[in-house]
């Protein structure tokens, strides 16, 4: 059966619940809250921001993180077929070439709202889009190496959302310290990424995608996976004490410690667990990125030290 085709639905138009699907609303989290982050270390007063924030949240994740999703689907059907079987194209839910027709859409009203909100918000988010295709669409297909592919989606999903915001909010370029914080974060977002890849090993090995656990093996991508979360944090504790922020760092590093407490659990059978650390590590992680978004917004009415 053609994967691209309801068998009983001969070229109609999708349903509202299927585009939604294939859009996945799970999954703009991570680019709005870090848009979020963005503009609050920008050390704006709120209510001057309010309205760019809002309007740059709805970008990073319906629009532009929308956009992605839909992409991904559309170039990752055929091994979708294999790993995930009811997601909404190789289910049939999404009738014919809809879901390529719906990704090319949501970059194009994507491009004209950054266009709206601004010089560098367009530019930003014209290269969120080129990462976006580049990373499902070939002949790039970024995803098709774990190291390649996650790094360029955690710094999509988390260093340009928080740094386009902060140059939304202010119009001028973002400090030093928010430029660190957001690659720092967008670093340690591949390991994030990575947890992902466990659930779909079989189909992955089968379609030649070389995720970290299909290249190194699950323990050993699991292992990888959890420094690559960790590191970043660590310096990002070390830059909040040497900034005169120590609140703000012992928070971060309490958040930090936890995570690696459960990730104890989570080396023992990375395959089983890497859901159950997913839904627990990465609320901890992100809830460290809006307690260093704070310190810098602190950091930004006060003097750095010596």
């Amino acid at each position: 059966m053609d994967i691209t085709r309801n068998p009983t639905d001969h070229g109609d138009w999708p349903s509202p619940s299927a585009v939604l699907a294939l859009l996945k609303p799970i999954t703009w989290f991570p680019p709005m809250w870090a848009y979020a982050c963005g503009a609050i270390s920008s050390g704006q007063p709120f209510g001057s921001m309010a309205w760019a924030a809002l309007a740059g949240v709805v970008l990073a994740g319906p629009l532009l993180c929308g956009t992605s999703q839909a992409a991904n689907d559309w170039f990752d059907r055929h091994v979708d077929a294999i790993n995930e079987p009811h997601r909404v194209i190789p289910s049939g839910r999404m009738p014919g070439r809809w879901g390529l027709y719906i990704a090319i859409a949501m970059s194009l009203i994507s491009a004209l709202t950054a266009a709206l909100l601004g010089p560098y918000v367009f530019v930003a988010s014209l290269v969120g889009l080129a990462f976006a295709w580049a990373y499902s669409a070939p002949p790039l297909r970024f995803k098709q190496n774990g190291w390649i592919g996650n790094g360029a989606v955690g710094l999509s999903y988390e260093t340009l959302p928080w740094i386009t915001a902060a140059t939304a909010v202010t119009g001028l370029a973002p400090s030093m310290p928010v430029m660190v914080l957001a690659l720092l974060y967008g670093i340690g977002a591949h390991g994030i990424l990575t947890l992902n890849d466990f659930k779909s090993i079989r189909g992955d090995r089968k379609m030649e995608i070389l995720t970290l656990p299909v290249l190194h093996g699950a323990r050993a991508a699991a292992r990888i996976a959890c420094a690559m979360m960790v590191l970043p944090q660590v310096v990002v504790i070390a830059l909040l004490l040497r900034w005169d922020l120590p609140v703000y760092g012992l928070a971060v590093g309490v958040l930090t410690a936890i995570q690696m407490t459960c990730m104890v659990r989570f080396l023992r059978d990375p395959v089983r667990r890497a859901v159950w650390y997913s839904s627990v590590g990465v609320g901890l992680y992100v809830s460290g990125m809006m307690v260093a978004a704070f310190g810098l917004r602190h950091l930004a009415t006060t003097p750095l030290p010596g």
